[in-house]
């Protein structure tokens, strides 16, 4: 299974100021499989160690974190030398312990012709609360969960993406292909991009046994909130997590505290979403009224939308039937586009940008603000063909930018300064805009 991630990692091993590396991403992302698959591919030996199947190695750790004293433990541990520019040491679910994590400080300052990956599920929460953690002293990395892309690639279609990578000009997609680019699209909004559940699509097919995959990762998701989150936010966590198919079915997205609990206020929630973010679970979009950079200078905290990390797994929760994805309407149009909104959310994510939408005193809004050479262009997401602009004309009339975005089914399009892209381009945006 290729990940897009894996030309960075390469970049990382040959960068003459590398640092030893963390790799960030949700539970089940595929971290695991892909460093493995780098080990084996760009290394001559890679010696592995996981803290949560094997507790014995924080046993390693104990006392002095020095590089020179972790590398005789470890090779004595595991009866195998570490040499420098062969050996890929590798630590996995390195949230299990926390001196596992602060010795990267000694393999920079000591050590730092060896090449260290440090990996874990829930690294994001766990960096959060870790004192005396190396900051300046590591490099990072995140993967999320397959993109558009990936999946084509996945699913054998990788002629497919080849020729979406290679369009250079803005012109329509060939009818044959945007046809078919558009049903793999409506089957990846149901299958999502968990490399078990996608790994099972491409075998099989078979949605009903996916949703069985993804109904087991949530309860994964929902064992982690029991087993790591703090004892008085595991219910409010739980809480925010359930309601956010509700809040996505609202016409205005906008995530509301009354839709987790009667009642709520805002500070009650605030750490269990803070939770769900750096565990890599949810994705959110701040409100902006003035579009000006930076953004996040502009960005209101109180007003935002809350997404999920991956859009098969909003299927799941949301109970979306098989039929949607075979029938002419459904998926598309389900929830008023809830779920082409996460799947934007996602596929902007991969930008390694902070997520804005635009609201203009209740009679306008557009759903995302991106960011590109130091302009901003206003994105308004379709779930259909409509062609209806009404709020990007208001955005236009009030900020005049070079161009106005949509994306929807529809094949390329431009009406003016109004382009259309199709939805299964929206991770190329960037290089069409240049």
């Amino acid at each position: 299974m290729q990940r897009h991630l894996y030309q960075a990692l390469l970049a990382w091993k040959t960068d003459q100021l590398r640092k030893p590396l963390i790799l960030k991403g949700a539970r089940q992302v595929g971290k695991t499989y892909l460093l493995k698959t780098f080990a084996q591919q760009e290394f001559v030996e890679y010696m592995y160690l996981n803290f949560e199947s094997e507790p014995e190695l924080k046993n390693l750790f104990q006392g002095s974190i020095k590089a020179k004293n972790l590398l005789e433990k470890i090779s004595l541990y595991k009866e195998q030398a570490i040499k420098p520019l062969h050996t890929l040491l590798i630590f996995d679910e390195v949230q299990e312990c926390p001196e596992a994590l602060n010795s990267l400080k000694y393999f920079q300052e000591e050590a730092n012709e060896l090449h260290v990956i440090a990996a874990g599920s829930l690294l994001g929460v766990k960096l959060a609360q870790t004192k005396g953690f190396p900051v300046g002293k590591v490099d990072f990395l995140e993967l999320y969960p397959l993109s558009f892309f990936e999946f084509l690639d996945a699913i054998g279609k990788n002629k497919l993406r080849i020729y979406l990578e290679e369009l250079t000009t803005v012109q329509p997609i060939p009818e044959p292909f945007h046809s078919e680019l558009l049903v793999i699209l409506k089957k990846y909004m149901y299958v999502g991009g968990m490399p078990e559940a996608v790994a099972e699509y491409a075998k099989s097919q078979d949605l009903l046994r996916i949703r069985k995959i993804q109904n087991a990762i949530l309860k994964s998701y929902d064992s982690d909130f029991a087993k790591h989150a703090p004892t008085n936010q595991i219910m409010k966590i739980s809480q925010v997590w359930g309601s956010i198919p509700r809040q996505l079915a609202k016409e205005n997205k906008k995530f509301v505290f009354t839709a987790v609990k009667e009642s709520a206020r805002g500070r009650e929630f605030e750490s269990a979403i803070q939770w769900l973010l750096e565990a890599g679970l949810i994705l959110k979009a701040c409100n902006i009224t003035t579009p000006k950079l930076p953004l996040s200078g502009y960005g209101d905290t109180n007003a935002f939308k809350v997404f999920l990390l991956d859009v098969g797994l909003l299927a799941a929760m949301s109970d979306i039937p098989v039929k949607s994805v075979v029938a002419e309407i459904g998926i598309f149009n389900e929830f008023f586009g809830a779920f082409t909104e996460n799947l934007v959310a996602q596929e902007l994510s991969l930008r390694q940008q902070a997520l804005y939408y635009w609201t203009s005193r209740g009679k306008a809004e557009v759903d995302f603000m991106i960011v590109y050479d130091l302009d901003i262009y206003p994105l308004e997401v379709k779930a259909g063909a409509s062609q209806r602009k009404k709020s990007l004309i208001e955005y236009g009339k009030q900020f005049d930018p070079k161009l106005l975005l949509r994306a929807s089914t529809m094949n390329f399009r431009k009406d003016g300064n109004v382009c259309n892209f199709p939805l299964y381009l929206i991770s190329r945006l960037d290089n069409f805009l240049s």
